[in-house]
């Protein structure tokens, strides 16, 4: 079978197409032959070295944790219903192949009629954005600010916000972006490429601030948004595409009754990822859901998927298809 490879931590360069050996299931385990690969912008991150801390890989490795596809062949232990169903998975790694092994607890039947490619675009970024509803809480008529909104979960979290009947400021950066955040139903957009994008949205929120911050982008721009929080919300520090996540004040937080909330929070186990993949594919697929495609590059074009998610150069997400 054809697969991406990392050959070393360096930049896209490093990613090249390779032959390896048709895997086989295990028991309990399923081989699904991949359409449509999902790729997260802490993947690129990953590739160069960045976050052992958090995602222990060593090259060579095949990339990616998140497939759609039809199931090939199952192991001891499956029921043989599965075989030629279609399914979303998120498995620990080798995402990029034509065919990939998942535990069979991970499938999430994908509702007839939605396309596959749809169904890829949540496989992660959906859940996270569900679960961090769950976490959250945004209520009918709480100020809801958004970092990173035109991004493949920023999008999404737009939408869910929105449903709550959440008051929904999104940040996003240059004309393109802001367009799409307002699209997708933002109260307010503030372009995050003006140095004064703070001010503009505390002016947004008004003067008692945000009652949930989703910063999904982390750095100083994290910095910059944690004071907009409100007294007693909730500040969310779950994305690092500057480099780091958000330092917040812990004390700080205290002080003002903020409850802080990390990656660590969106460690989501097995049986509620399941849960928030197959309510993230039903939405999609009644149409109260719309993840944003920028997107969707051949398996060879890998290390060009890659870059293009460096270069901030798409709306939404980026997918492989095989």
């Amino acid at each position: 079978m054809r697969v991406a490879r990392v050959t070393a931590f360096g930049g896209p360069e490093v990613l090249v197409t390779a032959e390896a050996p048709d895997p086989v299931a295990g028991p309990g385990e399923v081989v699904v032959a991949v359409a449509v690969v999902d790729t997260l912008f802490v993947e690129t991150q990953i590739r160069t070295g960045w976050g052992q801390e958090y995602f222990p890989v060593r090259p060579p490795y095949i990339p990616g944790s998140g497939i759609a596809g039809t199931v090939r062949a199952v192991g001891e232990g499956v029921d043989g219903d599965w075989t030629g169903r279609r399914v979303v998975a998120s498995i620990e790694s080798g995402a990029a192949a034509e065919l990939a092994v998942a535990p069979v607890e991970s499938l999430v039947p994908v509702p007839d009629g939605l396309p596959l490619t749809t169904a890829a675009a949540l496989i992660h970024d959906g859940v996270t954005a569900a679960a961090l509803m769950e976490i959250t809480k945004p209520a009918a008529g709480q100020r809801v600010l958004i970092l990173g909104a035109s991004g493949g979960m920023g999008t999404l979290l737009v939408q869910l916000a929105k449903a709550r009947g959440a008051y929904v400021v999104g940040v996003a950066r240059g004309e393109r972006k802001t367009a799409l955040v307002r699209e997708l139903g933002a109260d307010a957009v503030v372009d995050g490429a003006v140095r004064d994008w703070p001010a503009r949205a505390r002016e947004a929120l008004g003067a008692a601030g945000a009652d949930v911050v989703l910063d999904g982008v982390g750095g100083e721009v994290g910095l910059s948004a944690f004071p907009l929080t409100a007294t007693g919300g909730r500040f969310s520090a779950h994305g690092a595409p500057t480099g780091g996540f958000t330092p917040a004040d812990p004390r700080e937080a205290a002080a003002r009754g903020i409850t802080l909330l990390g990656i660590k929070d969106v460690q989501i186990p097995e049986k509620d990822r399941v849960r928030l993949a197959a309510q993230s594919l039903e939405a999609a697929a009644t149409g109260h859901l719309r993840p944003v495609i920028g997107a969707t590059f051949p398996l060879e074009q890998t290390a060009q998927a890659h870059r293009a998610i460096e270069e901030r150069a798409l709306l939404g997400k980026a997918l492989l298809t095989c």
